[in-house]
């Protein structure tokens, strides 16, 4: 009987040694993915804030451009950006609107050649302000 107990009693140190083992095995990973999660809050942390500082800076730009820009123009323009997705205007790029990505039409190139520089402009497809420059292959 004492051999039994014995036998017993190195079984239970045994698997006791087995389980601080694995214990510590898991506790390793546990710190390794902990380490891997830090990194990665740190990281989103660092590029939300370069997201804010560049939010501040984009917002106090269109406030200076904003304030050149007639009243019912950007009453317009802010409708528009609501309706599109956030875009309201689009650059008009060697005859295709940039907010749809269609080719306007030739009657519409005609309009367009045919307005005055001040006039506002208005993609026939996706009702967006066109922005002509001197890439709009005019």
């Amino acid at each position: 009987r004492q051999g039994d107990l014995e036998d017993v009693v190195l079984e239970v140190m045994e698997r006791r040694e087995s389980a601080q083992e694995r214990v510590a095995e898991l506790s390793d990973r546990v710190s390794a993915v902990q380490a891997k999660a830090d990194d990665a809050t740190a990281r989103r942390d660092a590029a939300t804030k370069g997201l804010d500082e560049e939010t501040a800076t984009v917002t106090k730009e269109r406030e200076l451009v904003a304030g050149s820009v007639p009243a019912d123009l950007l009453k317009l323009y802010d409708k528009l950006r609501v309706q599109q997705g956030g875009v309201g205007a689009a650059r008009l790029y060697q005859r295709r609107c940039e907010g749809c990505r269609l080719e306007l039409n030739i009657t519409e190139v005609n309009d367009v050649k045919a307005a005055s520089p001040d006039t506002v402009l208005r993609c026939e497809n996706c009702r967006r302000i066109l922005v002509r420059t001197a890439e709009s292959g005019l």
